[in-house]
């Protein structure tokens, strides 16, 4: 699986830009990607994250929602090393 996070968003959600911000420096230093998707752009998204954004995932793994969790993010990148 590939070591890249996705954290999805909405452009107007203040939380979103928060977590966005907060994981960049985490994601530069593990040398994964992140790829920011609107949830409002994908029902199939919107129907499973609507209420939940911003959320941080690694394929098909939450690592959390509302505000990075960094401890357990960077214990999961840690472990996909």
């Amino acid at each position: 699986m590939a070591a890249d996070l996705t954290l999805v968003s909405r452009d107007y959600c203040h939380l979103c830009h928060d977590m966005e911000v907060a994981v960049a420096p985490l994601a530069a230093e593990f040398g994964v990607g992140l790829a920011v998707v609107d949830v409002d752009a994908d029902p199939a998204l919107e129907a499973k994250y609507d209420e939940l954004v911003p959320v941080l995932l690694h394929g098909d793994t939450e690592l959390c929602h509302y505000f990075l969790d960094e401890a357990k993010v960077r214990e999961y990148l840690a472990g996909i090393r």
